[in-house]
């Protein structure tokens, strides 16, 4: 009776801790292998994002079942706030942001609203304060990530994919795309998807999970047209779906 109490102790507890991300809950199609990322990276880190339970609902800022959750593969288990903020762009630069703030790069995070003013994450914690399209220093020092947060909503404001693709570098060749890379069409509206991971088959052909926000501010998605994984080279019908093409897609530095 111990012997069978403390197999099931050990399943349990082994099953509990087993991570739920992209690289557990999807599987790498036949003929493919998972593409290598660096240590630390912003692609690890994307691969390692924790996603909600299976068969979790996209939902809008307001709770309600987004318009897109036809095409939810998956929901990553990151806030979306109370505001009409987190829409395409923002989810990308929230992903970025989150990144590099867990790893302690606060000099790195940094977005240009689309005006032009750099929103550097050094000015904000230390007490400045966006007021007629430059810093104020009008409050105290904090790095906490609770003011973390309130910069990145100063930030979904005044940017957005018009001021976010100036910023990323354009990838010139189509078989190159890599987990962090950007697809991005900036404009009145525009649209972004992020790429979430990448395989590759033995002529080097890639295919990818990408996620995104939307309007309103939803859940940031991963998404599925059929099947999670896409290919520049595989038509879809998903909104926006022309813009997974080698002519949009951009790379943090």
């Amino acid at each position: 009776m111990k012997n069978i109490l403390l197999f099931c102790f050990t399943f349990l507890l082994s099953t509990s801790t087993t991570p739920d991300n992209v690289l557990s809950r999807f599987k790498t199609p036949a003929g493919y292998t998972q593409q290598k990322v660096e240590a630390g990276s912003f692609a690890e880190w994307l691969q390692k994002l924790p996603l909600k339970p299976a068969g979790t609902h996209t939902k809008t800022y307001k709770g309600d079942i987004a318009q897109t959750d036809v095409y939810t593969a998956a929901v990553v288990d990151i806030s979306v706030g109370t505001q009409d903020l987190q829409q395409c762009a923002d989810a990308v630069m929230r992903l970025r942001g989150e990144y590099l703030y867990h790893q302690k790069k606060y000099a790195a995070i940094s977005f240009n609203f689309v005006s032009g003013l750099k929103c550097d994450y050094v000015h904000y914690a230390n007490g400045y304060r966006y007021k007629n399209n430059k810093w104020v220093l009008s409050a105290k020092k904090d790095y906490d990530y609770p003011a973390f947060l309130k910069y990145m909503n100063l930030v979904f404001s005044y940017a957005g994919t018009l001021s976010l693709e100036k910023e990323l570098k354009p990838v010139r060749m189509i078989n190159d795309v890599k987990a962090g890379d950007v697809f991005i069409h900036g404009g009145a509206p525009g649209h972004c998807f992020i790429v979430m991971d990448v395989v590759e088959n033995a002529q080097h052909q890639k295919q990818f999970l990408l996620a995104q926000s939307y309007m309103p501010a939803q859940n940031i998605q991963v998404l599925q047209n059929g099947s999670p994984w896409f290919s520049m080279d595989k038509p879809n019908d998903i909104a926006y779906g022309q813009l997974i093409n080698l002519f949009y897609l951009r790379r943090f530095d």
